[in-house]
């Protein structure tokens, strides 16, 4: 794929964002690891734009090399761009990486806990709850470190009075991943306000982890 159609492709997936109501405005940030000029890197939206508007020429590409700064091309990136940087360096099977201030991951998120195991659909980012990252400044080196720490065996996390972290292996898998992250999210604060979830066991739970060692693997 050439830099101009993965731009595409990561535009129409930034747009598909807002369709599925992950973000409003310019909120949120996604990117995707891609080798420009034989150097492992990826394109990230632009900081502050509203994806309606962006083109192409807009999108920078950022290096994962060890000491490089800077990005090349397009706009200056997402204040969020650590956190993205940071974790296609610590995760390579990274793909692709979404960030969103959709409406229940962020009311999650603003009670600073954990989403325990109330669904077996929990196991299918990788354990069986979806951790709350500690709080910090957005955009900030500080920020990058919590969400790596919450995402140790996990492919998604909240962050905390923020909104919600997923990666895939491609946008498309980062893309449906944040969408049922956040159903996820909606399915369990609408129980709590009826009640107090039952949660599923410990052997329930790992038989459902197992199930998903192979779920979409086709």
């Amino acid at each position: 794929m050439t830099d101009r159609a993965q731009q595409e492709t990561l535009i129409a997936t930034a747009r598909a964002m807002q369709a599925a109501g992950l973000n409003r405005g310019t909120a949120g940030n996604l990117s995707v690891r891609f080798l420009h000029a034989g150097r492992d890197g990826f394109f990230i939206t632009p900081s502050g734009r509203d994806y309606a508007s962006l083109i192409p020429e807009d999108i920078p590409w950022l290096p994962l090399a060890e000491g490089a700064d800077g990005h090349e091309g397009g706009k200056p990136p997402s204040s969020e761009w650590r956190m993205h940087h940071d974790l296609y360096v610590q995760r390579p099977e990274a793909g692709a990486v979404l960030h969103a201030h959709s409406t229940f991951a962020v009311a999650l998120s603003c009670l600073r806990r954990e989403i325990p195991p109330f669904h077996y659909m929990i196991a299918r980012f990788g354990g069986a709850t979806v951790r709350c990252a500690a709080y910090a400044l957005f955009g900030s080196q500080a920020l990058s470190d919590c969400a790596l720490a919450a995402l140790q065996d996990r492919s998604a996390c909240l962050l905390a009075n923020h909104g919600m972290l997923v990666y895939g292996r491609n946008l498309q898998q980062a893309l449906d991943k944040g969408v049922e992250l956040e159903a996820l999210c909606e399915h369990y604060a609408r129980a709590a306000q009826l009640g107090t979830p039952v949660l599923l066991s410990r052997e329930e739970m790992t038989a459902a982890l197992e199930r998903f060692q192979t779920y979409g693997a086709a």
